[in-house]
């Protein structure tokens, strides 16, 4: 899935201006993401390459990282972790941002890279991999 660049632009700046609201989507339960940063990150590779023969990797990525304190997700994450097993899921987020005078509803696409669980939240490690409209 595509994204739109400055769609982005205008999703990282209006989160660092006002600062938004984030929903994580999982197996059909919303969780509030809280403490979210998003950010253009290198990448430890030289040239866009497929890794591992699973996923693509540019030179550089957007990040999120966020943090949900409802530790009733943590059972929900093992089908969506990077990692050694081929198989993992998509991680939607959902957010509202003024655009134009109105509330425009996006929908971020993204794949858990890692996690640190704490007593009363987990912190998730997200790789941006689409972003639309919602």
């Amino acid at each position: 899935m595509p994204i739109d660049t400055g769609l982005l632009g205008i999703l990282v700046g209006s989160h660092e201006e006002s600062g938004l609201d984030f929903s994580l989507l999982l197996q059909g339960k919303s969780y509030q993401l809280a403490r979210v940063s998003i950010a253009d990150s290198p990448t430890p590779v030289t040239r866009p390459t497929v890794r591992g023969g699973v996923y693509f990797s540019a030179k550089s990525e957007y990040r999120i990282r966020g943090t949900v304190d409802d530790l009733a997700i943590v059972p929900l994450l093992s089908k969506t972790m990077l990692g050694p097993s081929t198989e993992f899921g998509d991680i939607q987020i959902r957010t509202e941002l003024p655009y134009r005078g109105k509330a425009l509803g996006l929908r971020l696409h993204a794949n858990l890279t890692s996690s640190v669980q704490g007593p009363s939240g987990i912190e998730l490690h997200m790789v941006l991999v689409g972003l639309e409209p919602a």
